[in-house]
């Protein structure tokens, strides 16, 4: 599995993706699963992948080398054509493999985020999904995951807005993936961060980080201790008295549903099996009388 997340801010775009594509008890591979599509001056578009690893290989490798003519992420006018051509890559290759995979019990499963600049025109940033469908992030949400999202979520909830500086957005972003790489083993180092400036039209910072990186050893280490450290700041929850609590009906309105507690069961009815006939099985013997039962007591509540 994977995470990967785009951001969009005021400043800039961040993307950040792990490389993780692997995670067995005796097997962990790496790939890396962002391109960059560069033309310095004209345009810099960025494409990260999570899903089947073959399938999103298969599609990129249609964006690099199209089988079909027609509009290219080299030659899009806008960001909305190089995500239809990202849609569009997806759909060829569902086209091509998807009954194959059927047969072998896979799933099409593939997702992509595009996002960056052409020209002076606005930055975008676009999720793309396995039929070929994508969406937008916009001011009202200025970011967009793709893998194991669940668990870096919360954080940037809390803390990014289009007004977010560049570099504090690719904080949030490091301590996103950072609480994901703790939850989650199929998400793991290295990462690949790219922070793009505004109507700069070229990658000025980007760096692959590993477990030797100070900068990310330092978010690992002081996110976590922070977070014990507020916690352990927070007031523990102080507790009303059972006899306190407001009474409705006469019982105690704000207790929960209580099972009813069941009465004196009575002794086990012996067995008797279909052989036992007569006396001792003798023929012509008349059976025995059945035993009287006793009725069980009415479930209630027990004696006060």
């Amino acid at each position: 599995m994977t995470y990967c997340v785009a951001m969009r801010v005021n400043d800039g775009l961040v993307f950040l993706s792990d490389t993780r594509t692997n995670a067995g008890v005796d097997q962990i591979s790496t790939f890396r699963k962002m391109s960059v599509f560069e033309k310095p001056g004209e345009r810099v578009l960025v494409l990260m992948s999570a899903g089947n690893l073959a399938i999103s290989q298969a599609v990129c490798q249609e964006l690099n080398e199209p089988t079909e003519p027609g509009t290219t992420v080299w030659t899009a006018e806008t960001l909305h054509d190089a995500a239809r051509v990202v849609g569009d890559a997806v759909r060829a290759v569902h086209r091509r493999d998807a009954e194959s995979l059927q047969q072998f019990g896979v799933e099409f499963n593939c997702s992509f985020v595009i996002g960056g600049q052409i020209g002076q025109q606005r930055m975008r940033v676009f999720q793309v999904y396995a039929a070929g469908n994508y969406i937008e992030a916009s001011s009202v949400n200025p970011y967009l995951q793709i893998g194991e999202a669940k668990y870096g979520k919360p954080i940037i909830d809390r803390v990014l807005t289009p007004d977010t500086p560049l570099d504090e957005a690719a904080k949030c972003a490091l301590i996103s993936m950072d609480s994901t790489l703790r939850s989650n083993l199929s998400v793991g180092l290295p990462l690949d961060l790219l922070v793009y400036e505004k109507d700069s039209l070229k990658v000025t910072r980007f760096v692959s980080m590993d477990h030797d990186n100070q900068y990310f050893q330092m978010i690992h280490s002081t996110w976590g201790a922070r977070l014990r450290q507020v916690f352990g700041e927070i007031p523990d929850p102080e507790w009303a008295p059972i006899d306190a609590l407001p009474v409705a009906g006469g019982s105690a309105s704000a207790l929960p549903p209580r099972a009813a507690w069941p009465g004196a069961l009575t002794e086990p009815l012996a067995v008797q099996s279909v052989a036992q006939t007569g006396d001792h099985g003798q023929a012509g013997a008349a059976p025995p009388a059945a035993p009287e039962l006793t009725p069980r007591p009415a479930i209630g509540l027990p004696p006060a």
